[in-house]
């Protein structure tokens, strides 16, 4: 009861944070559900707000991470985020689906998800993207389906990837004002994954946060209003060893 009231407060004196951009505000596996962070954690008295799997952030704007950060560790998990207290119970190949609280049509662009060994700060995190997805045919793209489906992306947890605790990193980054330099807008959102499983293969060769993007990448530099047939994933290339 607490916790709804506490939301209601956040809806009634900022109606504007809570029609804009989104947040992961939980995930699914084989139907269980799992807590992400709620950006309300911010409100609660000290030490009182729920403990979740996903990482707190001070996004509380519901805004995003701008280029001219890409060389901090907010790039990882959102600004000044830290460790999520919980841990996202998954098999190694099972399906993940993320819930977005809402997302804006107008925010097109691709959905990319990364995992890393487990750490407590973000920008010790060394991360490995496992899959990324785009337009899906002509102007339409991987976040209109997502709001097609109730504000829901899925990836799935690489068959061979070796148990243990992890940090599991999915990001949009929308491209609406990618045709200037500067004007894309990335959403990363970080939950701790412990996964279980027979597989055998550890994540190496791993990217820091800060090192993921560059301003300039031409898949962050990306101009939505002109003719495109293709898109430029930016950051590393995918890392397929437990696939």
């Amino acid at each position: 009861m607490r916790s709804h009231a506490i939301a209601v407060a956040f809806a009634t004196y900022f109606p504007h944070l809570t029609s804009a951009h989104g947040f992961v505000s939980g995930v699914t596996v084989n139907g269980a559900w799992t807590a992400g962070s709620d950006p309300v954690w911010y409100y609660y008295p000290s030490g009182t707000a729920p403990a979740t799997a996903g990482w707190d952030s001070l996004n509380q704007d519901l805004g995003f991470v701008a280029p001219t950060d890409f060389g901090t560790s907010n790039i990882a998990c959102h600004k000044s985020a830290t460790v999520g207290k919980n841990f996202v119970n998954v098999k190694a190949g099972d399906t993940i689906t993320f819930y977005w609280n809402t997302w804006p049509d107008s925010h097109k662009g691709p959905i990319i998800n990364y995992i890393a060994p487990y750490g407590t700060s973000a920008g010790s995190l060394q991360w490995n993207k496992i899959s990324q997805s785009s337009i899906v045919s002509g102007t339409t793209w991987v976040t209109d389906t997502l709001i097609a489906n109730n504000f829901t992306a899925s990836a799935t947890i690489p068959k061979n990837l070796k148990a243990g605790d992890y940090v599991l990193r999915h990001e949009i980054i929308a491209l609406h004002g990618g045709q200037s330099l500067n004007g894309a807008q990335n959403y990363p959102q970080c939950l701790n994954l412990r996964v279980s499983g027979s597989g055998t293969v550890s994540p190496s060769g791993g990217t820091a946060g800060s090192s993921l993007y560059k301003n300039t990448d031409p898949g962050i530099m990306f101009n939505l209003y002109v003719s495109y047939s293709s898109y430029p994933y930016p950051g590393p290339t995918l890392w397929t060893a437990a696939n």
